[in-house]
């Protein structure tokens, strides 16, 4: 089921379109990951499909109807990048106000469930005024959940807290998403969205430029992976042999007494260079496959691939 779908989705502030034409489907039990630096247009999206502002041009469809419904609105929660607290207020009592907004009345034992969900449960009764920051982006995401939603918006829900709290959050998420809750989630941590979420959309300039799962994208670039084996010492006659057979495979291999890396572009080489090294009389002690990451992938911090082979005495 598509629980997201949107159709050339734009919005335009002036003569400058933040979002521009933006073709999108999210399916059901997905954690979405959109991922954009600052300024992408990220937020602006969220924000069309949740009612807070109108797009300037294109369609979009929360399960599959075209207007925000009441109905529709209780099937949605949002944490967005701006949450609201007072100060004044317990954990509790935050969670029972925004869920009246959502026309549900929970009540004090359903709170707490949410509150243990997150795991908060020890600071409801306590005044938000005392919470770190972490602890309030924790409280946000309970109050995104509280009315029990199919499909949550989270607004870069790790931004800002200390490493402790972000995998609290991440783990929070898998949770919620195990639970049966669709997640479309916001992000400019690299690591974060390629750790959790099983699809990724890549934002610029209001334009999603690449989208997939990490195995498609990493296809989609051709991108290779890079394979290590430690292996017993290498007389001459050896090296040269094991050289001569790993060119089939590669143009990039530095050869070393104990220990040997290939490049290769797809993980099915594995096998037959470990059967092939064997046969020449090799002992692989460890195998091991880095593959580049979203980073590597898309800001290009890595350098690029060497191009030329490489034997090492």
């Amino acid at each position: 089921m598509d629980v997201i779908k949107t159709t050339s989705l734009r919005k335009e502030f002036g003569k400058q379109a933040v979002v521009n034409g933006i073709d999108l489907t999210v399916k059901q039990g997905e954690i979405y990951g959109f991922l954009g630096r600052n300024g992408a247009g990220k937020s602006t999206f969220i924000n069309m499909l949740t009612g807070i502002i109108l797009p300037s041009g294109g369609e979009f469809s929360l399960f599959s109807e075209k207007a925000l419904t009441p109905e529709i609105r209780r099937k949605v929660g949002v944490l967005p990048d701006y949450s609201t607290f007072y100060d004044h207020l317990t954990a509790i009592q935050h969670l029972r106000f925004f869920s009246s907004l959502c026309g549900v009345k929970a009540g004090k034992k359903h709170c707490l469930e949410t509150l243990d969900k997150v795991g908060m449960k020890e600071q409801a009764n306590k005044k938000v005024g005392k919470f770190s920051f972490g602890m309030k982006k924790k409280l946000g995401i309970a109050q995104s959940v509280v009315h029990n939603p199919e499909l949550i918006f989270l607004d870069e829900p790790t931004s800002g807290v200390d490493a402790e709290s972000a995998i609290q959050i991440q783990e929070l998420i898998r949770e919620l998403n195990r639970g049966g809750m669709t997640i479309f989630m916001t992000s400019h941590n690299l690591h974060e969205v390629e750790k959790i979420c099983t699809r990724i959309a890549i934002m610029k300039k209001g334009r999603i430029t690449h989208e997939g799962t990490m195995d498609e994208l990493r296809k989609m670039h051709n991108s290779t992976m890079n394979i290590k084996l430690v292996h017993s010492p290498l007389a001459s006659p050896k090296k040269e042999k094991s050289y001569a057979f790993l060119s089939k495979f590669s143009h990039n291999i530095l050869i070393g007494p104990t220990e040997t890396s290939v490049e290769v572009g797809t993980e099915d080489s594995i096998p037959i260079i470990i059967r092939g090294l064997s046969e020449l009389g090799i002992d692989l002690f460890r195998v091991t496959a880095d593959q580049p990451s979203l980073e590597e992938i898309f800001l290009e911090k890595k350098g690029s691939p060497q191009t030329a082979d490489k034997m090492h005495a």
